[in-house]
Parts: structure tokens; C-alpha cells; sequence
């Protein structure tokens, strides 16, 4: 037939085949078809996590290309034979040297012919944990010298194999201007807190000499009042004795003798005399004692009695004061200990004077000294009345110008110099909140002993 193609036996066949091929493996297609979709959906997604990787990971080079550009030390990393694979801007802009000129040189040719044979020795150096803060020279562009101190460290790999090292150099004139600014500031503020000990010192010294002050008043007036007694006497027996020198007659001498009460002065000057030299042994006395309170280190320790020195600092500073507390004393007649008095006696004179700065605004001031000795070593323990150390604060009491009271009425040193002179003594000072009510301070020194140098 005209215009009609028969198909031909391998058409049919097929025709046949495809037939047959899709009705028996039509699930198989499918199966392989999910397989396929599920393949393009893990490419998707592994092509996303790249991609995420590889921003977050351009990002990590950027973050660390901008700290090697911000660092100011000299940064150069180096394989395992010293050839350099990296340098920072500091090395440019120390040395002048372009970072693409020195990559894969060797890395002793950066640094100054004198520092040549230790850069040389940096691989070998690894093994033993590197070298730090070794001075070396690096080349500048002029040839001069940059001055570095320099640490070498080793490089590792993830799996912990050695991979190369790392040189890290600061300039040593930025390092010594800062450690002469450092050192500069350090001795500023020894120089400060010397000064601040110093007022602390005269402050005590100005409430011993106000104690002293109150000491020497009596003997000093009565030494005083006696010798214008002695004065007006002596003018008597000159006119006298002037009259007798003169032939006056017997009748006239026993006139002037009355008149001028010679008989009572007679009588008088005896008494007069040994009470002014009384005075003046005990005004000697106190000077002495003064003399040994403000002993220099060197002196020697001696004798004394504990609970005299106690009294004392009590009777100093109640009378600079002009007032007294209730006093509760626990303390034996006498107790004898070797030692230095001053020392002792300037620390009880701040602790009663705190102790007082803190009753200051209470109505009922009442204070409670002891003095106790158990196995050679003798406790002196004074307690306020007051409101007690702030629980955050009974750490730092001691510390130098730590202080509760107002700005101005304290440098914060009077604890901090009798914790010094405890120690001094070979004993210690402590302080704790007593458990009805205000502070309690113990100081604590052998019954023999001198001083101790400190640590």
C-alpha cells in the first residue's frame, strides 16, 4: 500500500521488548529514580555545607590576617630547616622589608651578622623547649639594627608532629621604656607609701609627745613654782647678808631680820631645794623613758613590766583625749618580760586610741584590757565596746591605708605599722569580732625575746 511503512521484524521486536522491559521492572526505575532524587538533595546539602565551610573558613583567614596586621611584635613562621613561610606587618615595618621578598630564605638571613650564629641554632633548639627573651638583632632596610627580645617556640600539626616554629620579637626599647615607666612608677609609689608611714609615724609620735606633755606638767610647774620660791628667797638672804657685809648695827639686823623672814626661810630651803631636785629627776625620768620608747632597732632588749607599759599607754592617751571610758582590767600586778617597751607601748597606744575612735559617738563607752602568760608567751587583748570590724573588712584591717574612719581622720597606716612592729617583736596582732559585741584585738609576744628583721 501506497504511502504506509510496514513495520519491520527488529520494530516489532522491540516494540515487543519495551513492552515487556516496563511491565517487569517498573518498581526497579522508581527505586532507582528515589535513589537519584535522594543523591541530588545530599548534593545540595554537602554543597551548602561547603559553602558555609568555606565562608566561615575565609572569614577565620580574614579574622587572623587582620591580627597579624594589628600585632606589633614581630611575627615570622618558619618549616622544620628555618625557611620562612609567614611574616607579619611588624616585620615590615621594623626591617623594611617587603613580605614576599623574604618568603623561603633562610631565617638567619633576616637578622644582624652578631646574632647570625644563635638564629642558626633556633631548629636545633626545638627539642630542648626553644629559647625566651634572648636578644637578638634583626636587619633593617639600611642595614641598622632592630633590637629585639625574641621567643622560639615550636609548631605542631593536628596529629602532634612537628611541623616548624614560630619566632615572636618585641622591640626591646618599647620593652625597657616600659619596664623604666614601670620601674619609675614602683619607686613613686614606695617613695608615696614611705611618706604616708612617715605621717603615720608622726602621728604617733604626736600623740606620745601630747602624753608626755601631760607627764612633765606637774614636775616641770612644781620644779617651776619652787624656783621662784628660791629666787624670791635668794633676794632675802642677799639683802641680808648685804646688811651684815654693811656693820649694820645688832638692833637693825634682828629688824631686817624679821622683816625678811630669814628664820622661815632658813627652814624652808632645805625642803625647797630637795623638792626641786625631786622634780627635776623625775622630769629626767621621763625623758629617759621617752629616750627608750623612741629606741632605734639596734638597741638592746631589756627588762621591763608588761603591765606598767599598759598603764601607761592608757594614762597617754585618755588624757590627750580628756575623757574615760569604763575600764574593765584583767591584768596581774606585775609581769615582768624582755623585750622592747617602746615598740609595745606604741602599738597599745593605737590600738586604746582606735578603740576610742570608735566609741566616739556612743553615749556608754566602755573598754576591757587583759594581759594573760601561758607558756612563755604573753597575751595582750583590748576590746571595744563598739559596733565591730564589717565582716568583708576583717581581712583587710592590716592592710596599709585601709581605714573606716572619714576621709581626713586617717591614713589607714596606724594598724598597718603596729601589725609591722608585732612581727618585729617576734609576735603577732589579730583581730576578730568578739562574739557579744565589738572588736576584739590580741597581741601576742614572746616573753623573751628581741627584734626580728623582717622578710
Amino acid at each position: 500500500m501506497s504511502g504506509e511503512t510496514t513495520p519491520s521484524l527488529i520494530d516489532k521486536a522491540g516494540v515487543a521488548g519495551q513492552v515487556s522491559l516496563s511491565a517487569s521492572t517498573e518498581s526497579a526505575w522508581i527505586e532507582v529514580i528515589q535513589k537519584m532524587d535522594e543523591v541530588y538533595a545530599d548534593l545540595v546539602r554537602y554543597q551548602i555545607a561547603l559553602e558555609a565551610k568555606n565562608a566561615a573558613l575565609e572569614e577565620a583567614q580574614q579574622f587572623i590576617r587582620s591580627v597579624l596586621s594589628a600585632m606589633t611584635d614581630v611575627l615570622i613562621v618558619c618549616d622544620k630547616r628555618g625557611r620562612i613561610e609567614q611574616v607579619n606587618a611588624a616585620l615590615e615595618r621594623l626591617t623594611g622589608h617587603a613580605a614576599e621578598a623574604v618568603m623561603q630564605q633562610r631565617v638567619e638571613a633576616l637578622f644582624m651578622p652578631e646574632s647570625r650564629p644563635l638564629a642558626e641554632k633556633f631548629p636545633e633548639k626545638l627539642a630542648t623547649g626553644g629559647l625566651v627573651d634572648c636578644e637578638v638583632s634583626l636587619c633593617g632596610a639600611n642595614g641598622e639594627a632592630v633590637p629585639l627580645a625574641m621567643n622560639c617556640s615550636a609548631r605542631y600539626d593536628h596529629e602532634g608532629r612537628l611541623m616548624g616554629m614560630v619566632l615572636i620579637g618585641r622591640p626591646v626599647g618599647e620593652l625597657r621604656r616600659a619596664y623604666d615607666e614601670l620601674n619609675s612608677a614602683h619607686q613613686q609609689l614606695q617613695k608615696t607609701q614611705q611618706h604616708l608611714i612617715h605621717s603615720e609615724k608622726m602621728a604617733s609620735l604626736g600623740r606620745l609627745v601630747a602624753g608626755v606633755a601631760h607627764e612633765l606638767n606637774n614636775p616641770i610647774s612644781f620644779v617651776y613654782g619652787n624656783a621662784h620660791a628660791l629666787k624670791r628667797y635668794g633676794e632675802g638672804i642677799t639683802r641680808y647678808i648685804t646688811a651684815i657685809d654693811a656693820g649694820t648695827a645688832p638692833d637693825a639686823l634682828r629688824e631686817l631680820r624679821a622683816e625678811l623672814k630669814i628664820d622661815r626661810i632658813l627652814r624652808d630651803l632645805t625642803p625647797l631645794i630637795a623638792g626641786t631636785m625631786e622634780g627635776a629627776e623625775r622630769v629626767s625620768d621621763i625623758v629617759q623613758e621617752l629616750r627608750r620608747y623612741s629606741a632605734s632597732r639596734q638597741e638592746a632588749a631589756r627588762a621591763y613590766d608588761v603591765v606598767e607599759v599598759i598603764h601607761k599607754a592608757l594614762s597617754w592617751v585618755f588624757k590627750v583625749e580628756r575623757r574615760t571610758p569604763q575600764l574593765d582590767l584583767d591584768l596581774p600586778d606585775t609581769l615582768m618580760v624582755e623585750g622592747h617597751p617602746g615598740h609595745v607601748h606604741q602599738i597599745l597606744v593605737n590600738l586604746v586610741q582606735n578603740a576610742m575612735d570608735v566609741m566616739e559617738d556612743l553615749g556608754e563607752q566602755r573598754l576591757s584590757i587583759a594581759c594573760h602568760v601561758e607558756a612563755d608567751v604573753v597575751t595582750i587583748s583590748v576590746r571595744d565596746y563598739g559596733p565591730g570590724i564589717p565582716a568583708e573588712a576583717l581581712n583587710q584591717v592590716f592592710d596599709p591605708f585601709y581605714s573606716s574612719k572619714p576621709v581626713g581622720k586617717g591614713t589607714g597606716l596606724g594598724l598597718y605599722v603596729s601589725y609591722g612592729m608585732a612581727t618585729d617583736l617576734g609576735g603577732e596582732l589579730t583581730a576578730i569580732n568578739h562574739p557579744d559585741g565589738g572588736a576584739l584585738f590580741t597581741l601576742r609576744l614572746p616573753r623573751e625575746g628581741g627584734l626580728h628583721e623582717r622578710a
